[in-house]
């Protein structure tokens, strides 16, 4: 059973009911918040450890929650943030070109993966960006999010936001088109 977002809101603002609320949220939020988060950090271990990390930190704050943005908006705010810190943290330096490659490798042979070569392929090139840029991306080639969602989750200008798409769709191109 789904629930609407002002419902959960609603039940998240009353000590009586924030338990239940948050059951509510969990429920309908946790499936669509791992593959968000599994798209930048590619392994499912990874997304099942950040998406714990985003449900603590959303429990944690919501009295910081006001009810501006729908809750949906609010956590994918909170899994973008805690996306970037895990990669940060992961890659205190960038991968080097044999790590690169074993991303395709690591996963065709991962159970949850349903792609294809192709698709291997293209995370492999992903893998390779800059974070933000990578960030970026994701949102914009698998999400189709505008480039005004992006700037307020990212706080960055659109114009930058265009601009890294721009730059890190070069750079994919370029990757895929090195292995062919």
């Amino acid at each position: 059973m789904t629930h609407s977002d002002k419902e959960i809101a609603k039940m998240l603002s009353h000590p009586d009911t924030v338990k239940k609320g948050f059951e509510m949220l969990v429920q309908q939020y946790s499936e669509t918040l791992y593959w968000k988060i599994r798209h930048f950090v590619l392994y499912h271990e990874d997304a099942d450890d950040v998406l714990q990390n985003v449900l603590m930190k959303a429990w944690m704050n919501l009295n910081s929650f006001r009810g501006d943005a729908k809750v949906s908006t609010w956590l994918y705010r909170i899994a973008v943030n805690e996306s970037l810190d895990f990669l940060r943290k992961q890659k205190t330096a960038l991968l080097t070109a044999d790590e690169q490659q074993t991303v395709a490798a690591r996963l065709m042979a991962d159970e949850y993966f349903d792609g294809d070569e192709a698709e291997a392929l293209l995370q492999e090139a992903v893998a390779s960006l800059p974070d933000v840029q990578r960030m970026v991306f994701q949102m914009r080639y698998y999400d189709n999010m505008k480039y005004s969602e992006m700037s307020k989750l990212l706080d960055r200008s659109e114009g930058a936001l265009k601009s890294s798409y721009h730059i890190a769709v070069q750079k994919v191109t370029a990757y895929i088109e090195g292995k062919h």
